[in-house]
């Protein structure tokens, strides 16, 4: 990664609010073609640092580059980046082909180029033959995409996306980030997504950054994050995760990464507690001690076993840490 060129640094950035909320010494390099994911719960910061990328809010201190060059003095308009949010932000008395000319219009492009570059969004966004239309006659999904579409227009340097799905029901967003990720591969953007959605972080992103109360515990690939936690926060914050305590540390175990044996001949006895098939495998919960340990099994092994039976439970791959982590 480090050959590749850098498209966005935010060197020792911090943002703070009059209440003392906000972001601090926040370091961040993101490289040209990947799509870099903020995420985090409500309130750790993460569109803070979005909205100061694209000119929406001020930095205390630090500064922020994009191609080398500072655009922390710069305002929105002047910034080589456009933003999508939650709410869309189309002009409901406009339509949909007016929404989309409106910057073009404003960057004094002639009239068959902006045609031209609408069709093509339009296609690229799988709306095509919708210039007509007003945004109230469209879905959720669709508004969406008309709302990326228009950005994308404006050809920026870096893409920013604020929980952009997040209004959207399970299945359309599922969709929606299938199209953006052949999106952002077809035509190589940068994109920097901010989500509290870790299933839609870890299905999108190149690398994600998790945040924790206005700092970064942890950067890294989904499978960095996934499989090698930095803390407790993100070990409890990525996927489904066991903490079962010994003495002053804690073992930080996947429910995949746990061996279950009917009988009592391993070290680790339990008894089942509770046995839920989800389609193609079987979450079992087994009363370890005080501890209530989840693991995932086969249907086979799940058809041997009912409530109330003993097994044995082997740690495999896992993370440990201590009372200070």
């Amino acid at each position: 990664m480090s050959d590749r060129k850098v498209m966005l640094e935010l060197v020792d950035m911090t943002k703070k609010y009059g209440n003392g909320d906000g972001v601090e010494h926040i370091g961040l390099k993101v490289y040209e073609g990947e799509i870099v994911t903020l995420l985090g719960p409500s309130g750790c910061g993460k569109s803070t640092i979005l909205r100061t990328v694209g000119g929406f809010l001020d930095v205390t201190s630090g500064d922020i580059l994009i191609n080398g060059r500072s655009i922390v003095d710069l305002p929105p308009e002047k910034r080589p980046t456009a933003m999508v949010f939650q709410s869309y932000n189309l002009w409901p008395h406009m339509t949909i082909y007016e929404n989309l000319a409106y910057g073009l219009k404003l960057r004094k492009r002639p009239a068959a180029e902006i045609r031209e570059e609408i069709t093509k969004s339009l296609e690229m966004v799988s709306m095509p033959g919708c210039e007509k239309k007003y945004p109230g006659q469209l879905s959720g999904g669709q508004q969406q995409r008309i709302a990326i579409a228009r950005s994308l227009l404006l050809k920026p340097e870096l893409l920013l996306l604020d929980e952009p799905f997040s209004a959207l029901d399970a299945k359309i967003r599922q969709q929606m980030r299938e199209e953006l990720k052949k999106i952002q591969q077809d035509l190589g953007i940068t994109v920097v997504f901010v989500t509290h959605d870790q299933e839609e972080a870890m299905a999108l992103s190149h690398r994600i950054v998790v945040m924790n109360k206005g700092k970064i515990d942890q950067i890294g690939t989904p499978a960095e994050i996934y499989d090698n936690p930095a803390t407790l926060h993100v070990a409890s914050f990525i996927g489904e995760m066991n903490f079962i305590k010994k003495g002053n540390e804690t073992i930080a175990v996947r429910p995949e990464d746990i061996s279950v044996t009917p009988g009592t001949a391993g070290d680790m006895v339990g008894e089942v507690r509770t046995i839920m098939l989800l389609g193609h495998y079987v979450v079992l919960t087994v009363q370890y001690g005080e501890n209530v340990i989840k693991c995932n099994i086969n249907r086979a092994l799940s058809d041997s076993l009912k409530v109330g039976d003993k097994v044995s439970l082997e740690i495999g791959k896992h993370t440990v840490f201590n009372k200070t982590a």
